[in-house]
Order: C-alpha cells, then sequence, then structure tokens
C-alpha cells in the first residue's frame, strides 16, 4: 500500500533530521563553545541535549551579534527575513534554468548530432566551465560600471522608495543582473545532462514503436520520451531547487545580497554561534523535507518502486 510507503519515508525523514540536529548540537558545544569557557560550566552532556531539544522545536534562541532588519535578536525571526531573499534570486534562478535546460535538451536530443546540438554543445563547454564568481564579476564590472544599466548589489535602493509598486520595480530592477548571472551560465549544464537522457530514453522499443504506429514527433517527444525520463531530471530539478534554499557564499557577497549565504557567513564572521546553528537546522530542514516529497512523487511517477511492502 501506498500509505505505507509514504509513513515509512516520512518517519525515516524525521529519524535522519533528529540524528543530523544531536551531531551539529555536539559539534558546535565541543567545538565552537570551548571559545566562551562560561558556556561550559558543568556537565556539556545536559547541555548538548538541551540545544538539540530548543533546535528540534526550533527554538533557536537569541544571536550574539547579527541583528534582523528591524534591530531584533530573535534567531529565527533573523533567519526568516533572509529566506524570502534567497527564494527570490537563487529558486527563481534554478526554475529559470529548469525550463530552459530541459527544453534545450530535448531539442538538443531530438536531433543528436546536428547543428543545433554540436554547437550547444560548444557552448556548454565554455560556459559551464567558467567560475560563477568571475562572471559575475566580470557582469558588475560591464553592466554596472562600463555600462552602468543596472546596480552593482543590494536588494533596494539607498534610500528604498516609498510604495508596493515602485518598491517592487526597485527589487526586480536590482535583480535581474544576478538573476541573469546565475540562468545564462548554469543552464547549458542541465541542457546538456538532459539531453543524454532523453537520448537513451529515444533509442528504446516502445518510442520506436510509437513512431512506427505514426505518432506525431512532439507527442512521441513530450509525452513519451519526456515520461520516462522524468525520474532522472525531476531528481536533478527537486535537489537543485533544495539546495537553493542556502543560497550562495560568494554569489551573495559578490551581489550584496541579504540572503541565507551571506547570513551564514556574517555568523562565521562574527562567531555567532545561535544563528550559525539556526541557519544549518533550518536549510537541513527544508532538504529533508524536500528529499522525502522527492520520495513520495517517485512512488507515484515510477511503478517500479516497491510501495506495498511484501512482494
Amino acid at each position: 500500500m501506498y500509505w505505507r510507503y509514504a509513513f515509512k519515508r516520512m518517519l525515516m525523514g524525521v529519524m535522519i533530521y533528529f540524528v543530523i540536529i544531536f551531531v551539529y548540537a555536539v559539534l558546535f558545544n565541543v567545538m565552537f563553545k570551548l571559545h566562551y569557557s562560561y558556556l561550559l560550566e558543568g556537565p556539556i552532556l545536559p547541555e548538548i541535549f538541551s540545544d538539540w531539544f530548543d533546535t528540534i522545536t526550533f527554538n533557536y534562541g537569541q544571536s550574539m551579534y547579527i541583528r534582523s532588519f528591524k534591530g531584533e535578536t530573535d534567531v529565527i525571526k533573523i533567519i526568516l527575513e533572509r529566506v524570502p531573499n534567497t527564494m527570490l534570486l537563487f529558486t527563481m534562478a534554478i526554475i529559470i534554468d529548469i525550463f530552459l535546460g530541459v527544453y534545450l535538451g530535448i531539442k538538443k536530443a531530438q536531433k543528436a548530432g546536428g547543428f543545433m546540438d554540436k554547437t550547444t554543445s560548444i557552448l556548454t563547454m565554455i560556459f559551464y566551465g567558467l567560475p560563477t564568481w568571475w562572471v559575475g564579476l566580470v557582469m558588475i564590472m560591464f553592466f554596472s560600471f562600463k555600462m552602468p544599466l543596472f546596480p552593482s548589489g543590494g536588494i533596494f535602493s539607498i534610500p528604498p522608495p516609498v510604495g508596493f509598486i515602485k518598491r517592487f520595480a526597485d527589487i526586480v530592477y536590482h535583480l535581474i543582473l544576478p538573476l541573469t548571472t546565475l540562468v545564462f551560465f548554469r543552464f547549458w549544464g542541465r541542457a546538456y545532462l538532459s539531453r543524454n537522457i532523453v537520448l537513451t530514453n529515444l533509442q528504446n522499443d516502445f518510442i520506436i514503436s510509437a513512431r512506427a504506429r505514426g505518432i506525431p514527433e512532439r507527442k512521441v517527444l513530450f509525452g513519451h520520451a519526456l515520461r520516462a525520463s522524468a525520474p532522472p531530471i525531476l531528481t536533478m530539478s527537486v535537489l537543485s531547487v533544495l539546495d537553493s534554499f542556502s543560497g550562495a557564499l560568494i554569489i551573495e557577497g559578490i551581489f550584496n545580497w541579504p540572503g541565507m549565504g551571506n547570513l551564514f557567513w556574517a555568523a562565521i564572521q562574527q562567531d555567532d554561534i545561535p544563528v550559525l546553528l539556526g541557519n544549518l537546522s533550518f536549510t537541513t530542514l527544508l532538504y529533508i523535507c524536500g528529499i522525502v516529497i522527492l520520495d513520495l512523487i517517485y512512488g507515484v511517477l515510477d511503478p517500479r518502486i516497491k510501495v506495498g511492502g511484501k512482494e
């Protein structure tokens, strides 16, 4: 039964999360808190279990140095302020990247070895091998200083505009340069991987049979081949989306984007243990939830997965 499969996957996800958070609590107490001897008075084991329980109940405590945009010290509020900014940039970039990359990969597989396939493969080797941080610096130098079309960083103008429409337009204006950098130099690799996955399925017997029956090529490509290729492409896409929630230290630093990656780096620099633990725990929770959801989707999409317990 599917519900048994779903229950086992969710229970496993909860257990894995509890174990990982316990490991975090041990590491932060034994390694990081050695810098603050006054926090190690008495036995350390109760301190570890206390931190573990507080973290799994989302009681991340108060920050030591970092403040929220409103000046608050509550760690969960600091994190929840940064998550939308990270999603706005990185998650949106990954979603656009997925659509462009998968579509280009399908078209490449349709005419494998053709002119478009060869030229885009060469471009993939050129662009995908470039360091994103270096590309970001080049984009800033060219589009912010040589041709001052876009701001070099930040999410708002200083001072920020008043009014919802003006504020929204200002965010979009600041978003264009980092979003373009992330999408344009990343979707080539996804297209190449998608091309290889779809191309393998296009050589299967059921595709040859579908074409022999006179089914339109578009339906064969997007209906049969893409559906058969869905599990690995879905895995690749969902993992990329999950990874985007944690942001990126270098890119957020280059574009001065106030997201989770920038918060993580600030917590390391200032040795703010509660923020660092809260950031890691929150992103770990999101990642595990995504993995569990991916397993549940697999149980629906792929009939080869045993979801009924006994065979």
